[in-house]
């Protein structure tokens, strides 16, 4: 019953990594440490920051011009500057982590594809399996189209959307492979064992070969949005103005426990 156990604990893998993979691909989970609250609006006439609970719940900035719950903010000509340099910032990173968002897709469903590959029995099955891969995939991309994409950004929504499709998928291949495994061990046919083993030990193969240096690389795609988060920080911080209650405004909040990147932040950030 050795194959038993290791196909259960294959699957149980497939179904604890995958979703966090693709909750790893919100801005939200980045491994430098940065996150906002907010819900984010980008479009022609400015970019909103909107969110439910907590003060400020409503900012709009554009052209160096700030609104802050309703309540226009007079700002400096060196504030309105640096409001300009927020907005094209965020700007410019918005299209980049739906980029990063659609390759974490495309690798995690190329992942699942390689195990279907592997344990599907059969033409036919195989492109059940497959037709339904890609209905999940397409529906996956369309998700982020339709909000990154038009740079909408949605507090907790995408990796939501990624989780449940992801989760689905993950539910079908756990059934076929421990399917397989059970019938291959109680068939007592050791010639099916053996195979399923072969097919259990080509499978990292063809993972390390097709899957991880895609990862790696949308890996450190991900890590070089870490200095522009840095950047919109510190841009924060170099505010004059100040908000009803005497505060900063802080649209992107850094949280050191969270930062997992080797290099040390800036003292001035990372005791904040």
């Amino acid at each position: 019953m050795r194959i038993t156990f290791a196909a259960t604990a294959l699957a149980l893998g497939l179904a604890m990594t995958l979703p966090a993979q693709a909750r790893e691909m919100h801005i939200d989970n980045t491994s430098c440490g940065y996150a906002t609250s907010y819900d984010v609006r980008v479009d022609a006439t400015g970019i909103r920051f909107q969110r439910d609970d907590g003060k400020p719940s409503n900012v709009f900035m554009h052209d160096g011009q700030l609104r802050v719950d309703d309540r226009e903010i007079a700002v400096s000509a060196g504030d309105a500057a640096r409001l300009r340099q927020y907005e094209s910032n965020v700007r410019t990173l918005l299209p980049e982590v739906a980029g990063i968002a659609r390759e974490g897709v495309d690798i995690g469903f190329a992942s699942m594809r390689t195990v279907m590959a592997t344990f599907a029995e059969g033409d036919g099955e195989r492109r059940k399996l497959t037709e339904r891969l890609d209905r999940r995939h397409a529906q996956a991309i369309a998700d982020i189209d339709g909000s990154l994409g038009r740079g909408v950004w949605k507090h907790g929504a995408v990796s939501e959307a990624l989780t449940d499709s992801v989760e689905e998928t993950v539910g079908d291949l756990v059934g076929k492979v421990t399917a397989s495994a059970v019938t291959a061990a109680l068939s007592g046919d050791q010639s099916k064992v053996a195979a399923l083993e072969a097919r259990a030990d080509s499978l990292d193969k063809s993972i390390d070969r097709e899957i991880n240096a895609r990862a790696d690389h949308l890996s450190d795609r991900a890590k070089a949005l870490c200095p522009r988060l840095q950047a919109l920080d510190q841009l924060q911080q170099q505010f004059q103005f100040r908000l009803a209650d005497g505060s900063r405004l802080q649209l992107v909040k850094y949280d050191k426990d969270n930062d997992k990147t080797p290099a040390k932040k800036d003292p001035d950030v990372a005791s904040r």
